[in-house]
């Protein structure tokens, strides 16, 4: 894949954001920045700092992005964070501009939670939404608690809203075809074993310790891996299929079939099977022994 890539996160509370933010700092050369969303205190972009340095990847820029209410419930990995990193910057707008500056044509933008810094960004810069080729976690026809809205969706409403009117062809990846037990990571899979064994790079001792932490801290079996299907499929991987439809949000951002709506792309189904073999190979620090 040759156009930049932008990654834009909320790690630090479910681990699959760190598993997507890793598997892209060891396998893309052509990862040009990390964002953050959902911020608190600037911790989600000084972890994700840590993560790519742990990958041998200094060279990609991390800019804290938006803070939304509540954030501070939703971080668990403050003993993850490296204490070197002081000063993040800021200024995500001019970030991305910069990129689209030095590097003329497709941009593209992998969100992996709520849509407020892609909002703010189209607001600030709408020169760049010609250059944005979107593909966003988040969303669900049929959401399993019809009572409310999807995570990424709810967080901001407001700005998916404005995302879906703002670009034709966003391609999400809808949480009925993640929220699987077929993607979830225990600490009983084979991927999680493969971290845990003598020698193991950082980058997999922190992961471990994440998954580790979010099991102890919410209750949880593992980790649904919805981001890491949501990057593979934004890199071209054959792991999911997409309709093509239009779609509204109602007034607390549940998501309807629509004709009055936006339309787009999203996820009807997902090759499980294929998703996993692809995750363990992306994140096994021993191929040698796959």
């Amino acid at each position: 894949m040759s156009e930049p890539i932008v990654i834009d996160t909320d790690a630090g509370y479910d681990p699959d954001d760190a598993l997507a933010v890793t598997i892209a700092a060891l396998h893309l050369p052509d990862l040009a920045l990390v964002t953050t969303c959902d911020e608190h205190e600037k911790q989600r972009a000084r972890l994700v700092r840590t993560i790519l340095d742990y990958c041998g990847r200094p060279d990609v820029p991390v800019v804290a992005g938006a803070e939304l209410p509540g954030a501070h419930a939703r971080f668990v990995a403050t003993h993850l964070v490296s204490d070197r990193y002081g000063q993040i910057d800021g200024d995500l707008p001019a970030a991305v501009a910069a990129i689209a500056e030095a590097r003329p044509g497709p941009i593209r933008w992998i969100g992996l939670g709520p849509m407020s810094n892609l909002s703010s960004l189209t607001q600030t810069y709408p020169e760049l939404v010609g250059h944005l080729q979107v593909w966003q976690m988040g969303g669900a026809i049929a959401y399993r608690d019809p009572d409310r809205a999807e995570h990424n969706i709810r967080l901001d409403v407001e700005a998916a809203r404005r995302v879906l009117r703002t670009f034709p062809n966003l391609h999400l990846v809808t949480s009925e075809v993640t929220f699987t037990p077929e993607l979830e990571v225990t600490l009983q899979s084979p991927i999680y074993r493969s971290w845990c064994r003598p020698g193991a790079p950082r980058w997999a001792q922190l992961l471990r310790a994440h998954i580790d932490l979010w099991v102890k801290t919410t209750g949880h079996k593992g980790s649904m891996a919805h981001d890491p299907l949501t990057l593979g499929v934004a890199l071209g991987e054959p792991l999911a299929k997409f309709d093509r439809d239009f779609i509204s949000l109602d007034e607390i951002g549940r998501m309807a079939q629509d004709a009055r709506g936006s339309e787009i792309y999203y996820t009807h189904s997902a090759d499980y099977a294929a998703a996993r073999e692809w995750l363990f190979a992306q994140l096994n620090p021993w191929p040698s022994n796959h």
